[in-house]
């Protein structure tokens, strides 16, 4: 999902979470808010640069819709920071939209709510089936061994960005391979101001998706295998430790970009201030600054020289899902809904806008997406992502643990030293602040 969405919004589902459970599918005084079989409300997130940008796109495509099935929908599209607050009280209330979207690492704990409809046999039937999708997207969608809760609608995923013209003057001619390759890159191309890797320390969503990473490349993860927290364990800590040391060990990572939270790594990346950037699809907004596709190329993030399987992640699986509310009065309506947004045709032109990855694996044949910079992601996607954990808690993880890694990088960049004391206890911190299970 985006990552200049609100993170506070997450620590609302501790709280919300039993009380939309006990409502079930949500009150049927009310319902969902497509009352008529001839309208549906949609809830659409912001994918563009602006909100108005969004309606620009998403129009001219709900318009065709009512064309075909005769089906007028309704559209708001939702900012990123009140998103979540929206879903929950529409989930305790059963007075939401008919359809929506919702950050894909919000899938399980969304569907603990009880509030969203299942993506059963029969539901995937009327959308042409789940083989239509990519497995690592469906993997997003639900907690492992239940129907998912949604399905998919846009991927994403990580890539390592590096600057042509920057790694030249330093005498580097590829991309690096593995992280000590990167840290030794980087040292060569941190000189005169510039520095060899930009990352977004002030944003809790980029944090953890990077700790989550690197904690996959150490063999371990944040839950253990009953879904309990283990944020602490020694692969977490030195995961942590090791993007943290990023800036405070390695210098390769300016000390002010522990306060960036707003998308500046982007900017300092595409206005050559740093050599390389972490990000996902980061090409619409890097044309948006000037710089070029033949600029920069794309590779995997780094991993372990020889991993496999999990210890080969290099990505979180990133996307938008698209939900139905349990409690709509239009279920017919709604998923004739979701069968044409994620149908091939559709799914084509709205990647397209949005500059992502089609879920659907039929749309990603269209040449839009054979670039050299969705190709790299598309690979990503496919072999080197994995979903962040579908627990129930997965908000308040996300949450806690990325503001436990801004911390260690404030601290690192006022100079105190990162140790794996240090990160322990920070990430002790966090497991404690935890929903007893």
């Amino acid at each position: 999902m985006p990552t200049s969405r609100a993170a506070a919004a997450t620590a609302l589902v501790a709280t919300l979470v039993l009380t939309a459970t006990a409502c079930g599918g949500g009150s049927t005084a009310g319902g969902g808010g497509g009352g008529s079989p001839r309208t549906l409300t949609y809830w659409a997130s912001n994918q563009g640069t602006s909100l108005e940008n969004d309606r620009q796109v998403l129009e001219p495509e709900l318009k065709r819709f009512e064309q075909q099935t005769g089906i007028k929908v309704k559209l708001e599209v939702v900012p990123w920071s009140d998103l979540l607050n929206r879903i929950l009280a529409a989930a305790t209330s059963g007075q939401g939209p008919d359809v929506l979207n919702i950050g894909n690492t919000w899938s399980a704990s969304l569907q603990a709510t009880g509030a969203l409809l299942p993506f059963d046999q029969a539901a995937f039937g009327r959308i042409g089936g789940r083989d239509r999708f990519l497995p690592a997207a469906l993997a997003s969608a639900g907690a492992p061994g239940r129907d998912p809760a949604a399905v998919p609608l846009y991927s994403m995923a990580y890539g390592l960005y590096w600057n042509r013209k920057l790694f030249a003057g330093a005498g580097i001619d590829k991309p690096p391979a593995t992280w000590e390759e990167l840290v030794a890159d980087g040292k060569k191309l941190t000189a005169g101001g510039r520095y060899g890797l930009v990352v977004e320390g002030g944003n809790v969503n980029e944090n953890v998706h990077h700790a989550f990473v690197l904690a996959k490349q150490h063999g371990t993860d944040f839950f253990d295998a009953a879904g309990k927290p283990a944020f602490d364990g020694p692969g977490a800590v030195a995961a942590v430790k090791q993007y943290v040391d990023l800036l405070g060990t390695d210098r390769i990572t300016a000390p002010g970009n522990a306060e960036y939270a707003n998308n500046q790594s982007v900017t300092d990346f595409a206005t050559g201030k740093a050599a390389m950037l972490m990000w996902q699809t980061a090409g619409a907004n890097l044309a948006s600054h000037g710089m070029k596709p033949e600029d920069y190329g794309v590779a995997p993030v780094p991993a372990p020289a020889g991993a496999t399987g999990d210890r080969a992640t290099t990505s979180m699986v990133g996307g938008i899902n698209l939900a139905v509310f349990r409690s709509t009065r239009n279920t017919d309506g709604a998923l004739k809904f979701v069968e044409f947004m994620t149908g091939t045709e559709e799914q084509t032109r709205l990647n397209k806008a949005y500059g992502s990855i089609p879920p659907v694996k039929e749309a990603q044949t269209d040449p839009a997406f054979a670039t050299p910079e969705l190709k790299a992601l598309t690979e990503v996607l496919a072999a080197g992502a994995r979903p962040l954990p579908q627990v129930p808690d997965e908000s308040q993880f996300e949450t806690l643990v990325g503001t436990a890694v801004k911390n260690l990088l404030a601290a690192a960049a006022s100079g105190r030293p990162t140790t794996d004391d240090s990160v322990r206890a920070e990430l002790t911190k966090a497991q404690q602040q935890m929903p007893a299970s």
